[in-house]
């Protein structure tokens, strides 16, 4: 493997080697000389740094050997502290100036000694600072607890009752200027919310007051002071802390480190078992997330997708065999969810291994061109900075995966069975033969089907343009300038949205029966009876202006939000140019409401082509036609009430899914394509 010449900290700084020998082999192999470059490898053992690096791990492991007894000395120095932080300090202390003495006359051997020694030599700059402020706060929260203890209580009381009438004062002359705003109020020379204001202040300037005067109680006062003393002994000192390990953190950027070269190999070590290359990276906090991610692995997914743990299902082999041959209480749709849950488990697993081996390996290829593994501190920050969004997120798509993408997954796989009436509990794959009856039109539930896409379609483009139209021309009415009332109009318009759709749609849907208000109404203007539920044409022509009387108000609130936020001085700036009304319709407000509306208003086409509910409750879907339609569908169907029937109540649920993704493909295609054409979109 080829050894570069150089070195790199965290921070994209260069280094010089200071191991020789790897300097002499990347110098040979950088100046292509193979010879010497394998004559130096063969020398590696005798070569002087190596021979020098090796006096110095044997003095390293005599001088640790040697170290325990040589702190045990000076560690009952620092157990005469009560202080159990003081001590640790202390001990602390000792330990890093033995350290500094060893490693700094290595500092120019090894980069490893050159990062040991800044650490001790900042600990030993850090640590007596902070051990001197604890003794400090220590004494004087020994101090304040004492005079607490002293407090003569007649003083006590004679400062009690002066903080009373102190008190009784401030109250008495905050009401005062309380009182004096709102006279001031009633003769009219401030307004009412001056006057709520001021009193809030005079409220908040009493207190501040209040709280002044409580202070001087002695009592109060050395309770405050004990209090702030040991916030500063607990939080303080954390806060201390926290900067140290962030200078040493800073160090460790940007002090090189210096191994041998040769390929990664600790990822390999890691596939097994995720975890096991953080720990030999020196990372555990790592290393435990992912042992985690092992537990999870092999004690829930692959039992899982083995069969263990299944309701009634046998993991993935159940989604291939669909309880084929199985008892006679398996059902294959049970296996089949079963399957898609186990698939999603192991992909989870596949997940977490990728990222741990690819983890191990970054942290091995930085390590040989430098750059050393973070320690416990920096994994603990990055993992409160850096990794906040994916903590967050995990929770979320694992819930997304079973609320949203096992049923999606469950319904695009049903597609490909015959799951119909005579293969309810047992059914089996079938390929693309669902489809192809669809697109060939094959059959009562191919013919169907695209009739009812037909109707569909239509009600589509018809309803929800007639909606946008009758709503984008009544915010244009209302927001004229000639015209009175306008929040009254704005009410009136508002109101089919306020009230329930299902409650509007069964108004109508009554008006428009037999006997209803409509038909009375319409039977004696064309001289024969009108029965609207009973005949197609009517019915399709009454869902679509139902659907126009509820969705108008929606569009008409969003128009009129748009309308109003216009400049008027384009229209001034046009009228000076000469435009027209016509004119500054289509250049200046239409431009401006597509802008802001467009991809809302895609969303209205997307919407009311799986509107089930208008259909449902206005006429079910009727009148029926069964020589066209059979006991599918009726004449007013969408694609959505189609699918209902046909899984509910006909029992093709196979078909019905298939249907079903056609339709979520379709409208994601119509809407993506709707929504690249949009200005709001292109611009974002």
């Amino acid at each position: 493997m080829k050894v570069p010449l150089q070195l790199y900290d965290d921070v994209g700084r260069v280094y010089p080697r200071k191991n020789l020998y790897l300097r002499d082999l990347a110098a040979a192999q950088a100046d292509g000389d193979k010879a010497a470059a394998r004559q130096i490898r063969a020398g590696r053992a005798t070569h002087p740094h190596t021979l020098q690096l090796e006096a110095y791990e044997k003095e390293k492991k005599a001088f640790f050997a040697v170290l325990p007894k040589v702190l045990e000395a000076e560690w009952e120095k620092a157990e005469a502290f009560d202080d159990p932080v003081l001590q640790r300090l202390e001990k602390s202390l000792i330990r890093q100036r033995e350290l500094a003495k060893f490693y700094t006359p290595y500092v120019d051997l090894s980069y490893e000694a050159e990062y040991e020694a800044k650490k001790a030599t900042l600990m030993i700059n850090r640590l007596p600072v902070m051990i001197d402020k604890r003794k400090k706060l220590l004494a004087e929260l020994r101090q304040a607890k004492a005079e607490a203890e002293r407090i003569d209580p007649t003083d006590q009381t004679a400062a009690q009752t002066a903080f009373n009438t102190r008190k009784e004062e401030i109250r008495r002359l905050t009401v005062k200027k309380n009182q004096d705003l709102r006279s001031l109020a009633k003769q009219g020379q401030i307004s009412k919310k001056a006057v709520k204001q001021g009193i809030v202040s005079n409220n908040k300037e009493a207190n501040v007051l209040i709280q002044a005067e409580k202070m001087k109680l002695p009592s109060e006062y050395s309770k405050d002071l004990i209090a702030n003393l040991k916030h500063q002994l607990t939080q303080g000192f954390k806060d201390q802390e926290m900067l140290l390990q962030d200078e040493l953190s800073d160090i460790a950027r940007t002090t090189p480190t210096e191994v041998e070269p040769g390929p990664p190999w600790k990822y390999l070590v890691t596939a097994p078992i995720p975890g096991l290359g953080q720990l030999l990276n020196g990372q555990p906090i790592k290393a435990l997330w992912f042992f985690l991610g092992a537990l999870f692995t092999f004690l829930v997914a692959i039992p899982y997708a083995l069969g263990y743990g299944n309701y009634r299902g046998d993991g993935i082999a159940g989604l291939i065999t669909l309880a084929e041959g199985g008892k006679r209480l398996d059902r294959s749709i049970i296996f089949m969810i079963e399957g898609i849950i186990a698939i999603f488990l192991i992909l989870f697993a596949l997940v977490i291994y990728l990222l741990s081996i690819r983890d191990v390996y970054k942290v091995e290829r930085d390590q040989k061109r430098g750059i050393r593994p973070k320690n416990r501190f920096e994994v603990k920050r990055t993992s409160a900075t850096k990794g906040f969004p994916y903590k967050v997120s995990v929770p979320a798509l694992i819930l997304i995966t079973f609320i949203v993408l096992v049923p999606i997954v469950t319904a695009l796989l049903l597609s490909f069975t015959n799951n119909d009436p005579q293969h309810q509990s047992k059914f089996t794959w079938v390929g693309l033969q669902n489809y192809a009856t669809i697109f060939t039109g094959h059959g009562m539930v191919g013919s169907v089907f695209w009739r009812i896409l037909g109707w569909t379609v239509i009600w589509t483009i018809t309803a929800t343009t007639l909606t946008i139209l009758v709503g984008f021309m009544l915010a244009l009415l209302v927001n004229n300038d000639r015209v009175k009332g306008k929040r009254f109009f704005r009410t009136i318009y508002i109101l089919p949205w306020a009230v329930p759709a299902f409650i509007t749609i069964m108004f109508f849907s009554i008006m428009a029966a037999p006997g209803g208000f409509f038909s009375q109404f319409l039977t004696p203007l064309f001289g024969t009876t009108v029965n609207i539920k009973h005949d197609p044409a009517l019915t399709r022509i009454a869902l679509i202006l139902i659907q126009t009387w509820c969705g108008s108000a929606y569009v008409f609130l969003l128009t009129t939000g748009v309308l109003q936020a216009i400049p008027s001085d384009l229209y001034e700036a046009a009228k000076i140019d000469g435009a027209n009304a016509r004119q500054r319709l289509t250049a200046i407000t239409l431009p401006l409401v597509l802008f802001q509306t467009g991809p809302l208003l895609i969303n209205q086409y997307t919407f009311n082509f799986n509107n089930y509910t208008i259909i449902r409750l206005f006429n079910d879907g009727g009148p029926p036609q069964p020589t066209t339609y059979g006991n599918l569908a009726g004449t007013s169907d969408l694609l959505i009430s189609y699918i209902f029937k046909l899984t509910m109540e006909n029992q093709h649920q196979a078909l019905g899914a298939a249907i079903a993704i056609l339709i979520s493909l379709g409208l994601m295609i119509v809407a993506f394509i709707g929504y690249r054409r949009t200005a709001a979109f292109r611009e974002n």
